[in-house]
């Protein structure tokens, strides 16, 4: 659960930081989506992004925390 509302929290912010990268880059001061629809396409595409590594980062500290009482 926490994973998910990380996620959720996290894919915004990586969306905001992306569209203030390419308003940088391009010169703009306002990103223009189209629709709503874009809006949720790229916050489901990062999300999914954010949770796959926040999955990769639990399932390595899960590992590591075996090895290391598995070696005492």
């Amino acid at each position: 659960m926490l994973r998910f509302s990380a996620s959720l929290i996290l894919g915004i912010v990586l969306f905001l930081f992306e569209a203030y990268i390419v308003m940088f880059l391009k010169g703009n001061s306002v990103v223009h989506l189209g629709s709503l629809q874009q809006f949720i396409t790229a916050w489901a595409l990062n999300f999914f992004f954010v949770f796959a590594i926040l999955t990769h980062i639990k399932m390595w500290y899960e590992e590591r925390e075996e090895s290391e009482t598995q070696t005492f």
